[in-house]
């Protein structure tokens, strides 16, 4: 079972922007809970608690428990939308999800044992591709990070989508390619140790003439 957040909210009962900036006068952050064939929610939540889970890593693939009044909503956080200047969450979207249900997520990526990856100890550089991967899951079975493993790497190998061992239940919504994820690149230090030591090489002996 996943981790699950718990925010409280109280009802809004106007919808529109100008309801919506009334409640951000109020010193709330107005949002909505929709779907699973349910009439939608008005709700504002306290900033404070939410900029504290929205601040979580992959916020957008963890299970929200939503409170209003005695009713507990189990949702998915399908939008944050965000302050240009503060970044203070402004608006948010969640949709209720199903015990049974299945929701496409994007998955932070983790990255372990660098110490274990040649190239990366001779020092190349970790070029990530793909900080997070979109997946296919079981509501009850969103992982919290995908795991990445390293070692063995050496400088221009790369890691692929069928390198990464999914959970039960799981699949990367893009099937038509094994899409990398990172690769290990020659740094700067790397590449002129190699060309020193190319110009520092012998060059070969001409054949004898006959």
């Amino acid at each position: 079972m996943p981790e699950i957040t718990t925010l409280s909210a109280v009802p809004r009962v106007r919808a529109g922007k100008g309801a919506a900036r009334a409640t951000r006068r109020a010193g709330r952050v107005p949002g909505i809970i929709y779907g699973d064939n349910q009439e939608p929610v008005l709700i504002s939540l306290e900033p404070r608690e939410l900029s504290r889970a929205v601040a979580n890593r992959g916020f957008l693939a963890t299970l929200v428990d939503v409170k209003v009044n005695d009713v507990v909503h189990r949702t998915l956080p399908r939008d944050v939308q965000y302050h240009p200047a503060t970044d203070a969450p402004l608006h948010v979207d969640f949709m209720r999800v199903g015990s049974h249900a299945r929701v496409t997520v994007t998955v932070p990526v983790v990255f372990t044992n660098p110490e274990l990856s040649p190239g990366i100890r001779r020092g190349g550089i970790l070029n990530i591709v793909r900080h997070g991967i979109e997946l296919n899951c079981p509501v009850d079975s969103i992982p919290g990070h995908l795991v990445v493993e390293l070692n063995g790497l050496e400088i221009g190998d790369s890691i692929h989508i069928s390198r990464v061992v999914m959970p039960e239940g799981c699949r990367p919504t893009i099937t038509e390619r094994d899409f990398t994820i990172a690769s290990v690149a020659a740094s700067s230090a790397v590449r002129e140790e190699a060309a020193a030591a190319a110009t520092a090489a012998p060059a070969p002996e001409e054949p004898a003439a006959s």
